[in-house]
């Protein structure tokens, strides 16, 4: 899908009433290595937490060039008052022949509970469909993270089901709940 939706090599920086989503930068290492590292953070997550600070680095300079092509839509959440670095929220992938995305975030445990993630993941939600035109936006979660269903419930997501043992994550296949919305749910014309 290289180019697919083209920015100009750069991600846009949406911005909301607490928050600056921007690009991620190699800077962002040790905001990052916060909450990577994290076992509580990672547990529900796809990926395992980061080893060491230049693993963290080595992750983000290896995403610079796919910024630079088009290729990648995954924001840094940034408190605007603090300019920390707290999470990530974005696209995980395409399926352009139905013009759909699956959006994914992950937010420090320091920040849980005060609606940052809903509140990227309804400007992401938000580009997606203005921006990009999608008719389709899902977003998945393992059975278990109740946290991430409420996150998606609260940005209008509609739950669509369980897919059974649909995903092998950390040596085990895993129940995954479905949650979307579209285009007609935010009243955004194409």
């Amino acid at each position: 899908m290289r180019g697919f939706f083209s920015t100009g090599g750069t991600l846009p920086v949406l911005e909301t009433e607490r928050l600056i989503l921007r690009q991620l930068l190699v800077r962002d290492r040790d905001d990052m290595y916060e909450y990577a590292s994290n076992p509580a953070v990672t547990e529900y997550l796809m990926w395992q937490e980061h080893p060491s600070p230049e693993y963290t680095a080595k992750y983000l300079r290896y995403i610079q060039p796919r910024y630079r092509r088009g290729e990648l839509f995954d924001w840094a959440i940034v408190l605007r008052e603090q300019n920390k670095m707290i999470g990530t929220c974005g696209f995980c992938g395409f399926d352009t022949t139905h013009n759909c995305a699956e959006a994914g975030y992950v937010v420090s445990d320091r920040y849980w509970g005060q609606s940052y993630a809903a509140e990227a993941l309804n400007a992401v939600i938000d580009f997606g469909f203005s921006e990009l035109s999608l008719q389709r936006i899902f977003a998945r979660h393992i059975v278990g993270n109740c946290r991430s269903g409420k996150v998606m419930e609260k940005c209008g997501m509609q739950y669509e089901g369980i897919m059974r043992g649909s995903m092998y994550i950390k040596n085990r296949y895993r129940d995954v709940a479905v949650y979307a919305i579209l285009r007609e749910d935010r009243n955004q014309t194409p």
